[in-house]
């Protein structure tokens, strides 16, 4: 059985959502875009790494290194699935608020939620933990989805402070909450294996939207549970 994918057609667009309510959203996050690599082209992709590899010092003909480009193209496809979407995302639920101006729920914090990702800087991993807060209005989100949200976006060539505007963006479309909070903790490999190697960092961003951006109470709750380690 061939370990190639088998056509390539890139996404035309998955990176935005569209579309005005939750329906809208759903039927945007619905329309998958998988990617295809014809065995021709997988071939030739494999030739280039390996002139690569040779060239950095590789012994490509080694009985474990023969496969090594296939292996390493296949890494990278599937590290950055998240190009394709994610057809089982938005499964949004009633809350108990009835609509109003002043309905106000407890937020809900989940993580910490592990992701990793590739820097489109130098295709370097980082990796890390993410915590997502919102505060429900009328419509809450099934806790799986919030994890299938995170990987979407993480598993691109990407940057982490993208990866958390487009968290707490997609949250607000899709749920229009009183407010989102996302913070996300991660080491990148960009800057301890190359660079000023600085072997002890992390980067840690947190981002804020509605209630979040004036409630300094709130924004030192949902701190303060991301810090928790239980």
């Amino acid at each position: 059985m061939s370990d190639h994918p088998e056509h390539v057609e890139m996404p035309s667009d998955v990176t935005g959502l569209a579309g005005d309510g939750l329906g809208g959203v759903a039927e945007r996050w619905e329309a998958v875009s998988p990617r295809q690599i014809t065995p021709e082209h997988w071939r030739r992709f494999e030739g280039y790494m390996k002139e690569i590899f040779a060239a950095m010092g590789m012994p490509v003909e080694s009985p474990s290194t023969a496969d090594t480009p296939g292996r390493f193209l296949r890494a990278i496809f599937d590290a950055t699935s998240g190009f394709e979407g994610d057809e089982k995302l938005v499964t949004a639920f009633p809350s108990e608020c009835h609509g109003g101006p002043d309905c106000r729920i407890s937020q809900v914090v989940e993580g910490p939620i592990p992701f990793f990702s590739l820097c489109e800087h130098h295709s370097l991993p980082f990796f890390g933990r993410a915590y997502i807060g919102y505060i429900a209005h009328e419509h809450i989100l099934g806790l799986s989805k919030l994890t299938r949200l995170l990987r979407l976006f993480s598993r691109r060539f990407s940057v982490q402070e993208r990866i958390g505007q487009q968290l707490v963006d997609a949250l607000e479309r899709i749920l229009a909450p009183h407010g989102v909070a996302v913070h996300l903790e991660a080491v990148h490999l960009c800057t301890q294996m190359r660079g000023v190697r600085e072997i002890d960092s992390s980067t840690r961003t947190t981002y804020w939207r509605g209630n979040y951006d004036f409630d300094a109470q709130l924004r030192a709750e949902f701190i303060g549970l991301c810090s928790h380690r239980g």
